[in-house]
């Protein structure tokens, strides 16, 4: 049976906004290695579209080898994209997905492997819909102050267990999370 991991960044006060966090080499090599060991990652059009930037260290790296390495791992894993208003990813390694987001999971659940969803709006609907296997949230030492919410659409309590936590050289601290089906 395959594993579906929401896996995001946010800020210490809870905001998803990538602008407000400046993700070191070390942040960068751990996504890396989380995308290397996947089969897929699933986006909705926004979270695609800002993901879309890595497309051009391919064409012009940066001499960071973290980035670089991390754009090269950002390029050949399968995209799928969720989208009303896109008829093209513009990406080789993406596709726009032809099913709904509930047959999509339960198609790739029921292989072996590990999937990934990277955007805040689909992590929100499959929390809402107890598809979720595991949450990994990166928390950066920054209060933003203001920005998007990442569980401002969650109106029902969703329960969790710590399974481990990783703390990064420059604060940022991951916590592995998985729901409590019991309490849920």
């Amino acid at each position: 049976m395959g594993k579906l991991i929401g896996a995001i960044n946010m800020t210490l006060d809870g905001y998803c906004d990538h602008t407000a966090i400046t993700p070191d080499a070390e942040i960068h090599q751990h996504y890396e290695q989380l995308l290397l060991g996947a089969d897929a990652i699933l986006y909705g059009r926004i979270t695609y579209q800002l993901m879309e930037y890595w497309k051009t260290l391919l064409k012009n790296p940066s001499g960071e080898k973290a980035m670089d390495d991390f754009a090269l791992a950002i390029d050949g894993i399968p995209k799928i994209v969720f989208s009303h208003t896109l008829k093209t990813t513009g990406w080789e390694s993406a596709r726009l997905a032809d099913r709904p987001l509930v047959v999509e999971v339960l198609t790739h659940k029921k292989q072996a492997g590990k999937s990934l969803v990277g955007c805040r709006s689909l992590i929100i609907q499959l929390l809402k819909l107890n598809l979720l296997d595991e949450l990994q949230l990166c928390v950066h030492p920054v209060i933003a102050g203001a920005g998007l919410p990442l569980f401002d659409n969650l109106k029902d309590r969703k329960m969790l267990k710590l399974i481990k936590t990783k703390t990064f050289k420059g604060g940022a601290v991951l916590f592995y999370y998985e729901p409590d089906k019991a309490a849920n």
